[in-house]
């Protein structure tokens, strides 16, 4: 179920057993003209994916979840939404985790990290057309397991809060991001979710690798400019990054 908050501003559920993806729920629940603010959440995936098509391990005791808001913004706004998604994530494992949340920060684009490895990450994908934008955002949790063939460190919310549930985590979710997405939604409401990122932000000011299209670049992170993108001191002085991985841990 959502939380009160949720509820309040319109956001609905849909909670299936199995799926191939949330994403591809949510994208045929578009094609089918479901209304805005629709929460699909599945208790295991067949064919979970994260960014660039990787597969994404979905077996039951975690969070799948996708949300399918229509015509939210601008699609050169739509990547704020990453990480308006981030704090409400952020938010929520913050709130099962209590006195333990000063373990969790966020990476830049979209990953939470609870003690350096990774806790949560998240999908953000536009559907154009017929003279409109949609935004689908994905996310998937892990709460009761973590993979263990990953090339960078994971972990899950049980190995800190026992108590932790994919219930508790999703109302804390829906409400989180109906409050974090209803402040963007503001004039100006990039400036406070900027700045509330960067207090949460982990790696600031160290040195940090980036795999772009390109080929790998280090550089010191600095920041987030006003459009989300990464600030990377480098030898040959300051580069704005678009998109890109960014490594951590031990690479296995």
């Amino acid at each position: 179920m959502l939380g009160e908050t949720a509820r309040a501003a319109g956001y609905r559920l849909i909670i299936r057993e199995d799926v191939g993806s949330t994403m591809e729920e949510a994208r045929r629940a578009l094609r089918q003209g479901e209304p805005d603010r629709l929460w699909i959440v599945a208790r295991s995936q067949s064919s979970g994916r994260g960014r660039h098509g990787r597969a994404w391990g979905s077996p039951p005791g975690n969070l799948y979840a996708s949300l399918l808001l229509s015509q939210p913004c601008e699609p050169a706004l739509a990547p704020q939404l990453g990480f308006v998604a981030g704090l409400a994530l952020h938010d929520a494992a913050s709130a099962l985790l209590g006195p333990e949340a000063a373990r969790l920060k966020l990476k830049w684009p979209n990953d939470l990290l609870l003690d350096g490895a990774k806790l949560s990450g998240l999908l953000l994908e536009g559907e154009s057309g017929a003279g409109r934008f949609d935004v689908i955002l994905g996310c998937g949790v892990n709460v009761a397991s973590c993979p263990s063939d990953t090339p960078y460190p994971a972990t899950f919310l049980k190995a800190v809060a026992p108590q932790a549930t994919v219930e508790a985590l999703l109302v804390a979710l829906a409400d989180a991001w109906a409050r974090r997405f209803a402040a963007w939604s503001r004039p100006g409401g990039f400036g406070p979710v900027r700045e509330a990122w960067l207090q949460r932000a982990a790696f600031l000011g160290d040195t940090i690798t980036l795999r772009l299209p390109e080929g790998a670049v280090s550089g010191r992170f600095d920041g987030i400019d006003t459009t989300g993108r990464l600030e990377l001191g480098t030898a040959s002085g300051s580069r704005l990054i678009d998109a890109g991985d960014l490594f951590f841990g031990t690479p296995r």
